[in-house]
């Protein structure tokens, strides 16, 4: 695992301004932060980021919040007061780029339209996120992700054909757009420093601005499901561990777990069916399509699972493995905290952070994408409430410590 790191960050040297609260701006932050970005995170009094609660089992701040919100500076702002918005527009005036994901107009009435951005930074990079975006009759319309996922074709697809739509067990959909967010800031950086260099005008927060909403960014994963229904007039089905289409893909008991198993390329499906002595299907010609196993899946899955339940998990995934055939065990939080591939790559790094009975050591997921060899180390999990506050008000914006620590105080100015 590494514990330190002098690989040059290629974010570091910009400063971003976080407006955000819950997962998805918050996730756009984390990955400008993991390389290098100084972000700072402002937060609301007394209570910060509604996330810091959420699956919360000891002390005062998830480890929810730590993960998505780590290497960034938390400063508490109340951004409802004419004070702590001159903080912000302070702020603005010195960050590269901002990231909100307030409902559209929220921060208008609070006088942080593109326009004032623009005033005080004409430079500056602005990504929104929001529900279903900043134009369109649903703009104004509040959503989270679950919300998003449905609209965007996912959630239709999940689960088991006969029972209600599922979801995944993660917030995908605010991951997702956060994931878009940060590619967006990065782009428009980019675009900025090219015209900059060409001796062009900025394009700032009035000519131009990242919008990602929630529901397209689901939409954008769903791989052909529109062109399907648009040229075929297909409408895809939930099919619960399968792929549709695809054949043999799924999850298999074993005796002592599961494991998936992805038999569905034409040469690897006979070397499958030969690994588990059935050279009836591998020598089968109806069988030497996807489309001709997708119809006989059932009679395949049968015949898996009738080779995965007689033997344990290892004994099946190193048959497979030998006969190059793609599977690998369904994980769990324990098995990929012990598996010695994160732990070569970096991708499980011990930080130190109070769980609530005092600071402890706590496995945290790593960086991606790998820069090298190994995932950059983690430089700080989630910051305390206003943990920076004074910090950011004195380096950043020049003030006076004692000014900076009667605004942490008190939220006012003398």
């Amino acid at each position: 695992m590494p514990t330190d790191d002098d690989r040059p960050l290629p974010l570091s040297g910009l400063r971003v301004l976080e407006l955000g609260n819950y997962i998805a701006a918050p996730t756009a932050g984390r990955l400008l932060a993991d390389f290098g970005a100084e972000v700072v995170k402002v937060e609301r009094p007394r209570t910060g980021d509604e996330l810091r609660n959420w699956r919360l089992y000891a002390g005062d701040t998830s480890m929810l919040y730590r993960t998505v919100n780590r290497g960034k500076k938390s400063i508490v702002v109340d951004l409802r007061t004419p004070e702590g918005r001159d903080v912000v527009r302070e702020l603005v005036r010195a960050s590269d780029a901002l990231i909100e994901n307030f409902r559209p107009g929220t921060l208008d009435r609070w006088g942080l339209s593109a326009a004032d951005l623009h005033a005080e930074n004409s430079d500056l990079v602005v990504a929104r996120i929001s529900a279903f975006g900043q134009t369109g009759p649903m703009a104004a319309r509040p959503g989270f992700a679950a919300v998003a996922e449905a609209f965007g074709g996912l959630r239709a697809l999940v689960g088991e054909a006969d029972r209600p739509p599922s979801r995944t067990g993660v917030s995908i959909g605010d991951s997702i757009a956060g994931l878009y967010a940060a590619f967006g800031v990065v782009m428009s950086l980019l675009q900025r420093d090219r015209r900059s260099a060409a001796g062009a005008p900025p394009l700032g927060p009035v000519d131009q601005h990242v919008d990602v909403a929630l529901n397209e960014a689901v939409l954008s994963m769903m791989e052909s499901l529109v062109p399907d229904h648009s040229a075929y007039g297909v409408t895809r089905q939930r099919v619960g561990g399968r792929m549709e289409g695809i054949a043999p893909t799924n999850a298999y008991e074993c005796l002592d777990g599961s494991v998936v198993i992805a038999g569905n390329g034409d040469s690897i499906f006979t070397r499958f069916m030969t690994a588990i002595a059935r050279p009836d299907l591998a020598d089968d010609a109806d069988l030497g399509s996807n489309a001709a196993r997708w119809q006989r899946r059932d009679e395949l899955d049968e015949a898996i699972t009738a080779w995965t339940s007689t033997r344990t998990r290892a004994v099946v995934l190193d048959v497979l493995d030998v006969a190059g055939v793609p599977a690998g065990p369904i994980y769990e939080a324990a098995d990929i905290r012990a598996d010695p591939q994160y732990r070569v790559r970096g991708m499980v790094q011990e930080l130190r952070v109070d769980a609530g009975r005092g600071p402890q050591p706590v496995d945290f997921p790593g960086i991606v994408p790998l820069l090298g060899a190994t995932s950059l180390p983690v430089r700080s999990v989630g910051p305390d409430l206003g943990e920076h506050t004074v910090e950011v008000l004195t380096g950043v914006l020049g003030w006076s410590a004692e000014r900076a620590q009667q605004f942490a105080a008190t939220g006012e100015l003398s």
